[in-house]
């Protein structure tokens, strides 16, 4: 059996959801329906309400369910700035695809004006770059609360503080931090933040975007109305499998996080020690418990990727929504890493079941694939050079 450690992509559902998601799926009504089966569908869909409000520390009139994490982020850039009357977006440079698409598809068809703030060799947002480019015609600012593929986990309270200085709200897609962190929506000061069910070991297609009471979010559908930003009939069975999911990601989450920060640590450590050239990307410190990101000199990440799948172990180059497409990450080339370098790129995550055993095997197969990959990578150069 593969030892799976691509959780940063998805996590396996847990069995305790798997258990209400199965049971929820069998209860017939709609929850907009007033007879006594759609309001049983109501009770269920506003109970996980609570349970994934309470996860997040946010009231439940304040979370929309959405269809997952790519709605949710573009629910958020596309209403906040429909809301604003303003045309200048601040978006972060490095961010996942959901949020640099949605600001492109901005500027090319609601003539949006899109900045984008710099990073460092870290990943972390540059506070100065940032303050220097806010003003009263910015409409919003999107960072990743997290970032999904090195880990970097961002300032957010002083992008906050900057950016209310000016009125503006924030909106953070927090989805690779959710679950791993702890997230406190009603301190944050944010105006939107974007939250997934499948990276806690809920179920695809399921998600949320918390948006602040005071908050104007334009409705990307229209219909009945069911939801305060979203209209659209609610999957009750979705959103009870996400409650579970919510609550137990919650819970415990400080010892989970400890705990995972020593996998991860004994990971970084055998992979400098077995494969010595590798170089840990993302800051080393304020990083996501389950993320190791490094890149391998002389090697093509997808020849890496797949030479360990051989082996018997799942991992992934970077977003698994970019999989397959052979380009360097953009993320990498915002922090200033070479494309050549940048193409050598592996992320390892972890989760609530990965165990040291498995961490150990991982670092004893590495140093064979990495030979091979580089090889494969010495051999086409060779071949190209020759064309």
């Amino acid at each position: 059996m593969a030892i799976y450690l691509d959780h940063a992509a998805t996590t396996p559902m847990r069995p305790e959801v798997l258990d209400a998601y199965v049971s929820a799926l069998s209860v017939v009504g709609n929850p907009s329906s007033i007879h006594s089966q759609g309001q049983n569908a109501k009770r269920m869909l506003e109970e996980a309400r609570e349970q994934v409000a309470a996860s997040v520390g946010a009231d439940s009139v304040e979370v929309t369910f959405t269809s997952g994490g790519t709605e949710a982020i573009n629910l958020a850039i596309k209403g906040l700035f429909w809301g604003s009357g303003k045309r200048r977006v601040l978006v972060a440079a490095g961010e996942h695809h959901a949020t640099m698409d949605a600001a492109a598809w901005l500027a090319s068809a609601e003539n949006a004006i899109v900045e984008y703030v710099p990073i460092d060799d870290f990943g972390r947002v540059n506070l100065a770059a940032l303050e220097s480019m806010l003003g009263d015609d910015v409409a919003l600012v999107s960072v990743l609360w997290a970032n999904n593929e090195v880990g970097t986990i961002q300032p957010i309270d002083e992008i906050v503080a900057l950016a209310s200085r000016f009125d503006v709200p924030v909106h953070a897609d927090a989805v690779a931090a959710y679950g791993y962190v702890p997230l406190d929506f009603s301190a944050s000061g944010l105006a939107a933040m974007s939250i997934s069910a499948h990276k806690i070991g809920g179920p695809v297609g399921v998600g949320a975007l918390v948006i602040g009471r005071t908050a104007t979010v334009v409705p990307l559908m229209h219909g009945g109305n069911q939801q305060r930003a979203r209209s659209g009939t609610q999957d009750a069975a979705g959103a009870v499998a996400f409650g579970v999911a919510a609550t137990a990601a919650a819970a415990g989450i400080e010892a989970r996080a400890s705990g995972l920060r020593e996998l991860r640590d004994r990971l970084i450590a055998g992979i400098h020690s077995a494969t010595p050239s590798a170089v840990l990307r993302g800051d080393p410190i304020d990083r996501l418990p389950g993320n190791a990101h490094f890149t391998f000199p002389g090697c093509e990440g997808d020849s890496l990727l797949f030479l360990l799948d051989v082996a018997g172990f799942s991992v992934s180059t970077g977003s698994a929504c970019q999989a397959g497409v052979p380009e360097a990450s953009h993320v990498l080339i915002a922090m200033g890493v070479s494309e050549q370098d940048a193409r050598g790129a592996l992320r390892i995550t972890l989760g609530h079941d990965t165990t040291a055993d498995e961490v150990d095997a991982f670092i004893a197969a590495l140093p064979a694939a990495v030979s091979r990959a580089v090889a494969a990578g010495l051999a086409d150069r060779i071949v190209g050079a020759g064309a």
